[in-house]
This record gives structure tokens, sequence and C-alpha cells, in this order.
């Protein structure tokens, strides 16, 4: 395997970084790497230029042909999975090629996942089969334009070799982007071991790159950790306004960074409720839909933990600073939650009224089996036309219990100064029509696993760049699945 000339201006800060934080990898070579899916948009963000990759994307991609100047190396953490400590977990399956700067002078990190086995990867084979990584692709870039922070998707290749799972499945690797792969298992691999130097160490370098504003601060450790649990808080808030499941939150899958991270078994709801899960192992809920702002909680009670020492030479003062943090979690989450979830109703103003009625519309929906995305959605014009009030009604099992609560909605718009069309625009910017259904996403799947088509893939790929949008071409990926469509379960790609 050599070095290529692809066009990566790497410049590696994370590898700067002692030995104990990283190992040093290469890609495991595929026989036949196969180019699928390019993000050209993301491309250009990159500052990468498609006829500079041609011919060899999907050799680069594929991790055959290590960019010049690449890092290539797997990141050591640890993690709590469901709640109980693993001492070393690591990059098991990924490899980051290295860092660049974006065409607006961010750091991004660029990984290949599925890449071939690491020191970390623990008797796995390191690899990824076709459908997670078609899953992430879709799901990530969804969650992109939907507007809530995280990782990207650059491009998918199929490797031309069988992967090993339940049954054989055809092998695939994805370039991941993202601001970085620092997790809170990263502070944990090195509390764990009582390495106070790596944490302090970890922690500036985390404030370099993403908190530079808590360098300067008196308690710079302090306001990291009240930063990270307040991106933490808003990311968890948007997640739920859009009805979406991560899975499986374990620590080493919540980045410092406050993007979303790790779509394994993730999926978006249908008809909406609070104990939802679709994670095949998570058999007791932990990760439901509405455990997931007390799971961020925890994490974030995890954090706290590693940044003991940093925080005050005082055992109990640093308790006390931390405690203080994890105690006020709750509120900051439901500052973000209520905010937005006034928006998705199109009030702008507060009123002391308002939680009750966003908790009220949201057991009637229990109650009543209404799909989520498309209740939202429709009372956008519901908003605007009180005649078009039917389009809301017929999605819940009991329409008149719905009528009582929409009496109480029209009757606090009232106290809104916005005119009814700028109420009902507003909400459709919020409102998705379109979001990657668990049904349509398997479809999509099965259809390049088993066929080798990836006509299903591209055209749900492509309706999902605009999720605001009614667009008539891709009306039916809209609808909610029918009883035979439904997809109760997924599962994580290892």
């Amino acid at each position: 395997m050599s070095p290529s000339c692809a066009p990566f201006q790497f410049d590696n800060s994370y590898q700067r970084l002692p030995g104990q934080f990283h190992a040093r990898v290469l890609p495991t070579p595929v026989t036949a790497p196969r180019l699928i899916a390019m993000n050209e948009g993301l491309c250009a963000e990159l500052g990468l230029f498609l006829q500079d990759l041609e011919p060899d994307a999907a050799q680069i991609f594929s991790g055959n042909q290590v960019p010049e100047g690449a890092a290539s190396m797997a990141q050591a953490y640890a993690g709590h999975q469901f709640g109980n400590f693993v001492p070393q977990l690591g990059d098991g399956r990924a490899i980051l090629l290295g860092e660049v700067l974006d065409a607006a002078g961010s750091r991004r990190d660029i990984q290949l996942k599925g890449a071939g086995p690491t020191p970390f990867s623990r008797r796995g084979d390191g690899r990824a089969a076709l459908g997670p990584v078609l899953r992430e692709f879709l799901l990530s870039e969804a969650m992109h334009a939907l507007g809530i922070p995280t990782t990207r998707a650059l491009a998918a290749v199929l490797t031309g070799e069988a992967v090993h799972r339940e049954e054989i499945q055809p092998g695939a690797i994805l370039t991941r982007v993202a601001s970085s792969h620092i997790r809170v298992g990263t502070f944990e691999y090195f509390a764990a071991q009582n390495d106070d130097p790596s944490v302090a160490l970890l922690a500036r370098h985390v404030m370099e790159r993403h908190y530079p504003e808590c360098l300067d601060c008196e308690q710079p450790a302090l306001r990291l950790l009240e930063r990270v649990a307040q991106r933490q808080a808003a990311l968890v808030a948007r997640w739920m306004q859009v009805g979406f499941i991560h899975g499986v939150m374990n620590t080493d899958n919540m980045s410092v960074s406050g993007e979303t991270i790790d779509y394994g078994p993730c999926a978006f709801m249908d008809a909406y409720h609070p104990e939802t899960v679709f994670s095949a192992i998570d058999r007791n809920g932990r990760y439901a839909f509405s455990n997931q702002s007390r799971v961020a909680q925890w994490n974030i009670a995890r954090f706290a933990e590693t940044l003991l020492a940093l925080l005050d030479p005082s055992p109990d003062r640093a308790l006390e600073l931390a405690n203080a943090v994890i105690q006020g979690f709750p509120a900051i989450f439901e500052k973000y939650w209520l905010a937005g979830m006034r928006t998705k109703l199109g009030l702008k103003q507060e009123a002391p009224e308002d939680l009750a009625l966003v908790q009220k519309l949201l057991h009637l929906m229990q109650e009543g089996g209404a799909d989520f995305t498309l209740t939202f959605r429709r009372l956008c014009l519901a908003a605007e036309h009180s005649q078009s009030e039917g389009q809301v009604r017929k999605g819940f099992s009991a329409p008149e219990a719905y009528d009582l609560w929409a009496a109480e909605w029209r009757e606090r718009m009232a106290l809104e100064t916005t005119s009814p069309s700028e109420r009902s625009a507003s909400m459709r910017t919020v409102n998705p029509a379109l979001i990657p259904r668990n049904h349509r996403v398997a479809q999509a799947i099965s259809a390049a696993s088993e066929r080798g088509d990836f006509s299903v893939f591209e055209r749900l790929r492509e309706a999902l760049q605009k999720p605001y949008d009614e667009s008539a071409p891709f009306e039916d990926l809209q609808d909610p699945p029918l009883p035979q469509e439904r997809v109760l379960r997924t599962f994580c790609g290892t």
C-alpha cells in the first residue's frame, strides 16, 4: 500500500498528542472497491474537488490508498455501555485518516469506518456491512438537512468482500466527517487509570478545538463541563423535537463537541409513544425516546467525574461544582425543548400555560395513535386555515379529544402578534414533511444488499436533502408505514 497524492491538506492535531491517546494503524486493503455514493456538497465544504479525487476515489475511500500526510490511527477510549463500564474500547473498526480545515476554517476529522481491524478490535473483524453503512449515510445526512448537529457522510464504498454477521452480507466502508471523534469515553479511558495529566491534556485539547472561550476563564474545566452539558442538552432537545431515537446512548457514543455520532440502531418514530424503542439490543428500554434527556444527564455526570481533579484541589468543592452542573441539566434541557416545541406550534412568545399545552397534545397523540411527524406538519396548514383542521383530526383515533385541545391552541395563538400566514410559514421551517422513516430505510438497504439496486437508496437520499419542502415526486415517502411495512427492530453494525 503506497501513499497517494489525494488533495487532502492534513493538519493532524490529535496525532500530536502522546502515544497513549491513539494507535498507529493502516487500513486493511480490500479486493474490489467500488464507489457507490459521494457527497459532492460536503466535498465542496471540505475544499475537495471531484476532478482531483477521480479516478482514485474508490481506492482512497476504501483505504487501499492512504493520502499523503494522513495520520492513519485508531483512537483510544473507554465507555459505559448500557450503564456498565468497559475500561478499554477504542476504534475497533474505524481509522482516522486525519484532520483538515474546511472552507470556513473549521477543523474536521476524516475517518474510515469499516476499514479493518485495529489494536482495539477485541477479536472483531474491523469491517462494516453494507446495510449499516447505508443507514448511517441516510440518517446522518438527513439530520444535517434537518439542521441538527451531526457527523456527516462523505463517501460509501463497496469492498467486494463479504462480512459475516448473523448472515453473510456485502462489505462496505463509510467515510465519516466530524468536528472531532472525542467522546466522554475518551476522558473515561484516562480517568479510569488515574492518569490526571492525560485528562488535563485532553481537556486542553478539547477547549482549544471546540471551546476556546474556556481557555482564559478563571475555572476553565468548570466552564468546559458547563459548555458540554449545554450543547448536549440542546442536541437531545433537537432530536426529540423531530422524533429521533438514538438507540445506544453509551458514553462512548457521546461526542464532547455536541454532534450526533455513531448511528447504529437509531430510528425515527412513526406513531408517537414516549416509550418507543427500536434497538434490538436495548431490551429494557434504557434508551427509549422519553429517556434520552435523563440518559444525557447521566452521561454528563460520568463526564464530570473525569474532571474532578481539574475542577478544584478540594475534593468536596470539586464535587459541589460538578453536582451543580449535573443537577442543573434538566432545567437547561427543558428550556431548549420547550422553546423548540413552542416553535413547532407556531408560538413565538412565552406563556405560563405552554408546557401544559404541549404535554396535553403529546398525551393525545399517544392515546390516539397519531403519527408524530404528520401531526405537526398538518398543524402548519391548520394554523393558517381552520378549515384544514380535518387533516389533523383524521390522524387521531378519537378526534373529538383533539378538537378540545385545538380550541385551547387557537386561544393561545390569539395572544401572538404574527399573522396566520407568517405563523404557518414559520412552522413549516421546523416541522419536516419528510423524515427517513424506518421502513423506507429498510427498503433501500434491502434493495442494495439483496439485489445490488441502489436506485431506492439514491431516491431516498435525494428526497431527504430538503426535508422541510413539499415535493410531489417524493410525496409517497412522507407516508407512515402500513401495518405490514412496520420495522420494529433495528440492529447495530457489529
